[in-house]
């Protein structure tokens, strides 16, 4: 929001743009009807972060549409849950456009600052199979202006992998650690940390891992504080999540909450 007020604000200055054109934009209802979709053009303003596309579901012509319109408003977009071929037409519409396969994410990183925070969102995993979602989570925060550091392959059948990294779980401002199987890794996370850690549970198992639901009641029923949880599977919403509270943190540090 602040972006489009800037340009409209530098357009009145330069004479491009009538004042009267620029009140009605700014009188803009607030969203945009696409007929497919009703485009939330204010949520940059009200949560920090432009709508973030879920591509399931959709098709190529749609995520392209709305991927191309929240470029032409914002510096950093976010598209999940993309294939491949999605990620192509976008490319075609935006070019600047990039993807990252594992994650399944289409994003625009055009403003790279990264926010100082409490310290760097870490991504852990369980193990190797839940990297896709580790990733997901983490290129969410790194786009929406944290530092991010990996730590991959540490779960509990080999616990010792996990103690080889103390200090860097310490150093963390917030943790998002992905597990499937019994999803034990996130309590035991929670019980080494004074910081907020962030649960995803995944789809990673056998049988009776029952698609995600015993990581996720595992994570739910954790006996350590300060474990959040999200749904199975949802990277996005642990990386959102963790860069909000890094946020909140870092403007906690400058004075400006109190």
């Amino acid at each position: 929001m602040e972006r489009e007020l800037r340009s409209l604000l530098e357009a009145v200055r330069a004479g491009s743009l009538s004042v009267e054109e620029a009140l009605r934009r700014i009188r803009h209802p607030g969203y945009e009807e696409l007929g497919f979709a009703c485009l939330d053009t204010q949520r940059a303003a009200r949560q920090g972060f432009p709508e973030v596309i879920f591509c399931q579901g959709k098709t190529a012509d749609q995520v392209t549409e709305v991927f191309r319109r929240l470029a032409a408003r914002h510096g950093n977009v976010l598209a999940t849950r993309a294939p491949a071929d999605i990620y192509e037409a976008v490319r075609k519409a935006v070019p600047e456009a990039a993807y990252h396969a594992v994650a399944r994410v289409i994003y625009l990183w055009r403003e790279r600052s990264l926010r100082p925070g409490a310290g760097p969102v870490l991504v852990i995993t369980a193990g190797t199979a839940d990297i896709p979602v580790a990733e997901e989570a983490a290129i969410t925060a790194q786009v929406m202006g944290q530092r991010v550091e990996r730590l991959y392959d540490v779960g509990v059948a080999g616990i010792h992998r996990l103690f080889g990294h103390l200090d860097k779980l310490q150093q963390a401002g917030v943790l998002v650690v992905v597990a499937g199987m019994e999803g034990a890794l996130a309590s035991v996370v929670g019980g080494l940390v004074a910081k907020p850690v962030i649960a995803v549970p995944t789809s990673v198992g056998y049988g009776a891992h029952c698609g995600g639901l015993a990581a996720l009641l595992t994570m739910l029923n954790s006996c350590a504080a300060g474990v959040a949880v999200v749904n199975i599977d949802n990277g996005f919403g642990a990386g959102y999540l963790a860069a909000l509270i890094n946020r909140r943190e870092e403007e906690k540090d400058a004075g400006s909450l109190p």
